[in-house]
């Protein structure tokens, strides 16, 4: 299955609350707000549009088959930080997708000087957490009962940084760019 990876731009609304929609609910846990809402797209296109958040999608056709956000505070304490938040649907999972746009948020936080980032998943997402920490998240913290779903059930939510300047210095001193 082929894909393409490219900024999510405004024109693409109605398509992400169909991508959200497709997805069980249990996926979306992570989130801060409910991306099958209209308003709440709105507000993402108007962070990005501000530089509040980077934002790309995966296309197959003219399908969106993955997003992923790096959302940022340019103002806060922890301007250094961005937290990665990833979608795949679920017939693409173990295809590559999601390594694929790890890498493009990677790019974009290495550019925008990014000291830290952190990812945001349910403790029972055992794939999603196995995906980031093949590429160097750690565990770092586990938030019991942190998220409720429409059904009334909490789950524990599990937190994950991955700290891009040891990487980098890592990667200088054995000679990787």
């Amino acid at each position: 299955m082929s894909h393409a990876i490219r900024r999510f731009r405004p024109e693409d609304r109605d398509k992400v609350i169909a991508f959200a929609a497709s997805l069980p609910e249990h996926d979306l846990l992570f989130l801060s707000r409910d991306i099958r809402e209209p308003r709440v797209v709105a507000a993402w296109l108007d962070a990005i549009e501000k530089g509040e958040i980077d934002s790309l999608i995966a296309e197959d056709g003219d399908e969106i088959v993955a997003t992923a956000a790096l959302v940022l505070d340019p103002l806060g304490w922890s301007r250094h930080v961005g937290e990665v938040r990833l979608l795949v649907a679920s017939g693409r999972r173990g295809s590559g997708l999601g390594s694929d746009l790890l890498q493009g948020i990677f790019m974009i936080a290495q550019q925008r000087g990014l000291a830290k980032l952190t990812a945001r998943m349910t403790v029972d997402q055992t794939g999603s957490i196995a995906l980031f920490e093949g590429v160097g998240f750690r565990a770092e913290a586990m938030l019991k009962d942190q998220v409720r779903g429409t059904d009334g059930k909490t789950h524990d939510l599990a937190i994950l940084s991955y700290d891009a300047t040891r990487v980098a210095a890592r990667h200088q001193a054995i000679g990787i760019e």
